[in-house]
């Protein structure tokens, strides 16, 4: 086992391999009351480490998630934190994003309720992963993206957005999406059409670990976990180095993540964390709540 990582001040990502906020909320407030977590090193289980969240020890928290609500009620739980929520809201159906709830009757008005918590200044929205279908054209997306932009003007503080890479599970299931295939000129062409909607609506843009370079149409590049967002919500500066392992267009801070692969529920078919039906099966058969580790091992 790892080190313990207390009396180093880390951020703490929740999560990019699993929706926390959405299925496992219980399971991290009762680590916050703890005051640890064991984390496994996805490459390696046998890797565990236990990383502190005790208030002195955490710089900052970013929950990643397509469903905030589980986590409404229980905000104030947060408050020795500095955090914010990147909720993803795509215009996508069960064909491809199966366990989502309404957006229109769930999605919206939880994120709206979450920025009248916490304020927009901690509330980002991600539009992605951007694909193309025979259902999801491009003036689909330009429709979806303009509808939600105006629900969600003034209420967030900038949209991410990004085309979908062709990961090894979205490979296997681009027969049942019916994906077609998108080129640099198509992905130019959504980015001006988005970027202007984004613009009319006074939401700034910005592109995750995109190659391609979109600055000239206003948009910038993304930096996930942003230790500036974390910084404004603490009121002191965050030292931070960048994210070892990532894509070379990632922004992102060095983060802990605190999730594991094979652990969602939401089941988008475009999920690169989910790649083994037969680990999520095993993994979800022993969830519990009350384990230090997200996959009940490592306790």
């Amino acid at each position: 086992m790892a080190g313990t990582g207390e009396g180093t001040r880390v951020i703490i990502s929740a999560s990019r391999r699993t929706d926390i906020p959405a299925h496992y909320s219980d399971w991290f407030f009762n680590r916050l009351r703890e005051g640890y977590v064991m984390a496994a090193n996805p490459r390696n289980a046998r890797q565990v480490r236990r990383v502190s969240l005790k208030p002195e020890d955490v710089d900052g928290i970013v929950f990643w998630t397509k469903n905030p609500q589980p986590c409404l009620p229980r905000l104030s739980e947060l408050s020795d934190y500095a955090y914010y929520f990147q909720v993803t809201i795509t215009p996508y159906d069960a064909d491809v994003e199966p366990g989502i709830p309404s957006k229109e009757n769930v999605i919206l008005p939880a994120v709206l309720r979450l920025s009248d918590e916490i304020g927009p200044a901690r509330v980002v929205w991600r539009y992605d992963p951007i694909l193309l279908s025979g259902k999801y054209s491009k003036g689909f997306h330009y429709k979806a993206f303009g509808a939600m932009a105006r629900r969600l003007a003034g209420r967030a503080a900038r949209c991410t957005v990004s085309f979908l890479d062709m990961y090894k599970n979205t490979a296997r299931n681009a027969l049942a999406m019916g994906l077609l295939p998108m080129t640099e000129a198509d992905m130019l062409e959504m980015a001006e059409k988005i970027a202007g909607i984004a613009k009319e609506y006074g939401i700034p843009l910005d592109a995750c670990a995109e190659e391609m370079d979109f600055s000239r149409l206003g948009i910038g590049r993304a930096r996930c976990v942003d230790p500036a967002i974390l910084s404004a919500a603490s009121g002191r500066p965050i030292e931070f180095k960048r994210q070892k392992g990532q894509r070379p267009a990632c922004g992102c801070a060095e983060s802990v993540d605190i999730g594991a692969y094979n652990t969602c529920p939401n089941g988008c078919k475009y999920c690169y964390a989910n790649f083994s039906p037969e680990r999520i099966r095993g993994n979800l058969s022993r969830f519990d709540p009350a384990s230090p580790s997200l996959t009940g091992k490592g306790g």
